[in-house]
């Protein structure tokens, strides 16, 4: 162990509890330091910012506050993935999440297994949102002025003999899509492959959970796409909270 490492911890450890600050001569008494070692430590963490000091009293700097963002944002990160692990190996499929973020689609996580494998991106799913089940029921959640202006970016472009062929299908379908349910998507992305996608909208941010299926098991679809929906309303309340990730 590194004892100057240790000590350091033990400061910015005892500078946390302290939401208006401590002396440093509190602050060596509290963790059992000597005076001189505290303010030799105390110093090097204010000049590399994971303190900060003002008339005598010690703060965290941003520097350990960027160390807090950051963690918070791993765990609700951790959250997310954790939850699409156990609904893979429950349902049994691959489990998709993703975000309609800064005008794009994105795909921030993907839970699959070598018995079942995830859709092969062949084709940009930013570029082809069109044509995928999240991309879809991404899209649905929408307003019509973000919508026109994506589809605009990207246009519908047919990829498989399935893939809806022109702009105003695909608006027409998207204003049929019931708001909260789930969007089916036959080979229109990949052929030999079905999925389902469920909306997730906390606040202003779209977000979706999907899952697929090889074409040959397209009876299973609509069950375990139910089952997903039954798993995320258990969750909903955890996965409101990390579903910024």
């Amino acid at each position: 162990m590194i004892g100057s490492v240790q000590r350091a911890m033990r400061l910015l450890e005892s500078v946390a509890e302290h939401e208006y600050g401590a002396p440093a001569k509190q602050l060596a008494r509290e963790t059992g330091l000597a005076l001189p070692t505290a303010y030799h430590l105390l110093r090097t963490l204010v000049h590399e910012g994971y303190l900060r000091r003002d008339k005598g009293m010690f703060f965290l700097g941003e520097a350990a506050e960027r160390l807090s963002s950051s963690g918070a944002e791993q765990k609700r990160r951790s959250t997310v993935v954790d939850a699409l692990a156990h609904w893979r190996d429950l349902i049994g499929v691959p489990v998709y999440y993703a975000q309609y973020r800064d005008g794009e689609i994105e795909v921030l996580c993907v839970s699959d297994s070598p018995g079942n494998p995830a859709v092969e991106e062949w084709a940009d799913f930013r570029e082809t949102g069109h044509a995928h089940a999240i991309g879809q029921c991404l899209l649905a959640q929408l307003d019509d002025e973000s919508r026109r202006d994506h589809l605009d970016r990207y246009p519908v472009q047919s990829i498989t003999p399935y893939t809806v062929r022109d702009g105003h299908s695909l608006l027409r379908r998207l204003e049929r899509t019931a708001r909260m349910g789930p969007v089916i998507e036959r080979q229109e992305y990949a052929l030999g492959t079905v999925c389902a996608a469920i909306p997730i909208t906390v606040g202003n941010t779209a977000a979706t959970m999907a899952i697929s299926l090889p074409a040959h098991q397209a009876d299973r679809l609509m069950a375990a796409t139910q089952q997903l929906q039954e798993e995320i309303g258990r969750l909903m309340g955890s996965l409101a909270i990390s579903i910024s990730i």
